[in-house]
């Protein structure tokens, strides 16, 4: 009989945002998947609890995460847990999850804190629609090319990234997209918890003066819509479709008038011609 994998959240700075679901989790599991032992250690530390675990990151993820499943296939139980938010986002988690659905191995969300639903709810910023970009590459042209292949992307776009790096890609996002609004939010559930509302070039002035420090999400404004130049036979087009669906003439010849911006009486009398 298999065992299971659970899937939990950690906090991502304030301590007090562990669940008590989660507590219990690692309790109970018989060892932990880990990013990194000398960080996972102080949150069971503080929460007393005791129990093995075995580091599971980039580098060694094939290695270990075969040695992960062969326990899982005996019976055992494990809990994956990343430094900080949602084991699987932007973290090699992700595959050890795919791992056991292609073993049959039944897996269960403990879900926690996540800084891109957490930083985007502060931000100000659209949230509707938007898409998640992790980290950027420490490679300057495939840094750029990503950028690049964003430069249409009307959704609010959110990205990590660390304090090294940041001067680099603010510089780069200027290059691809153009002047922005952008959210610069830092330190999140921590004491100096900070969101900076700005655009890139006064971002770029801030951060040349004032060292960058701690970690930072980077929501950025889409690109803007582009305005259509409608004809009269586009709009009368658009209110012939409308009268099709059911709509009276004048009122299709209002709403293609609002779609538009030409005149409804231009379009109707069109219409009956």
């Amino acid at each position: 009989m298999s065992g299971k994998l659970y899937v939990v959240g950690t906090p991502i700075g304030n301590l007090g945002d562990f669940s008590p679901r989660a507590i219990e989790t690692l309790e109970k599991v018989d060892f932990l998947a880990v990013e990194d032992t000398r960080v996972t250690v102080k949150l069971l530390n503080h929460f007393g609890i005791k129990k093995e675990m075995l580091a599971y990151y980039e580098h060694n993820k094939a290695v270990k995460g075969n040695l992960i499943l062969e326990r899982l296939l005996r019976g055992e139980t494990c809990a994956v847990v990343s430094d900080a938010g949602m084991p699987a986002i932007s973290d090699p988690g992700e595959d050890l999850v795919r791992l056991c659905y292609q073993n049959n191995i039944p897996v269960e969300s403990v879900p926690g804190p996540s800084a891109i639903t957490t930083a985007l709810s502060i931000s100000g910023m659209p949230s509707g629609r938007f898409c998640f970009e992790g980290f950027l590459t420490t490679q300057k042209n495939g840094r750029r090319l990503h950028l690049q292949e964003l430069k249409t992307e009307k959704r609010t776009m959110v990205f990590y990234e660390a304090p090294h790096k940041l001067l680099a890609t603010l510089g780069d996002m200027l290059s691809a997209f153009g002047e922005r609004d952008i959210a610069i939010v830092r330190e999140l559930t921590k004491l100096h918890e900070t969101v900076f509302h700005t655009n890139f070039t006064e971002a770029i002035e801030y951060y040349t003066q004032n060292t960058p420090r701690g970690e930072f999400v980077l929501i950025i404004s889409g690109a803007a819509e582009e305005q259509r130049e409608y004809t009269l036979e586009d709009a009368v087009s658009i209110a012939k479709k409308l009268v099709d669906d059911g709509m009276s003439t004048s009122s299709a010849a209002k709403e293609a008038a609002n779609i538009t911006g030409l005149k409804k009486g231009d379009i109707y009398k069109e219409m009956l011609i």
